[in-house]
């Protein structure tokens, strides 16, 4: 079967059962060739739901946790989005496809990584800014941002993340150690947060700090 049909199969099957709520979120992830992003050896499985390994004790996320993340964080065209945690970039493909690849900034601890989802990202033509870094710092010279989101488990969203989202955006991060779940924030006009709870996840650890 074609990558195109297997891509297409997936995001029926992530319809089908609720995980896909937006026809944004269902056209973004038709859009970005999982296949592209994950090594050779593991394009067959693809467009399994599932995380794969990328390298550098890394994943690249299920294809449900990318569309949830987008759908929590209210993503639409023109908003200015952080991501910290480029991995092989496929989340931020599919987030480009949403907002725009213009508004798209990604932060990323390796520099292997960086390099890597760099070269993927210009092969199918989208112009992401990715910056080798310290997540934990953000990037302060784009902000502020509409939304940010981690790819990466911390133990609680970096402070300066927070700072760089504009009054009424919002942050998605995967928190805690061995136990992790899905926590969004929504910045207040005083700077404080407000908070919510979701499910249980398993993430990489987040380095740096």
């Amino acid at each position: 079967m074609a990558f195109e049909q297997r891509r297409e199969r997936m995001v029926e099957r992530l319809q089908a059962r609720g995980a896909i709520e937006r026809a944004s979120t269902a056209d973004a992830l038709r859009s970005v060739p999982r296949h592209e992003f994950v090594p050779p050896d593991k394009r067959g499985v693809a467009y399994q739901d599932r995380p794969l390994p990328i390298g550098s004790g890394q994943t690249i996320s299920a294809p449900h946790m990318v569309a949830s993340m987008i759908e929590r964080l209210e993503l639409e065209s023109g908003k200015r989005v952080l991501e910290i945690g480029t991995g092989c970039g496929y989340h931020a493909a599919v987030t480009a496809e949403v907002v725009g690849d213009e508004n798209v900034y990604s932060v990323e601890y390796v520099p292997a990584l960086a390099d890597q989802a760099r070269e993927t990202l210009t092969k199918l033509g989208y112009e992401i800014a990715i910056r080798t870094g310290d997540g934990h710092e953000g990037w302060p010279d784009h902000a502020p941002y509409d939304a940010a989101y981690l790819t990466c488990a911390a133990e609680s969203v970096p402070p300066a993340v927070v700072e760089q989202i504009r009054p009424g955006g919002r942050v998605l991060a995967p928190i805690g150690d061995t136990r992790q779940q899905l926590v969004l924030l929504t910045v207040q006009a005083d700077g404080g947060t407000t908070r919510e709870t979701f499910e249980g996840v398993r993430f990489v650890r987040m380095q740096g700090g």
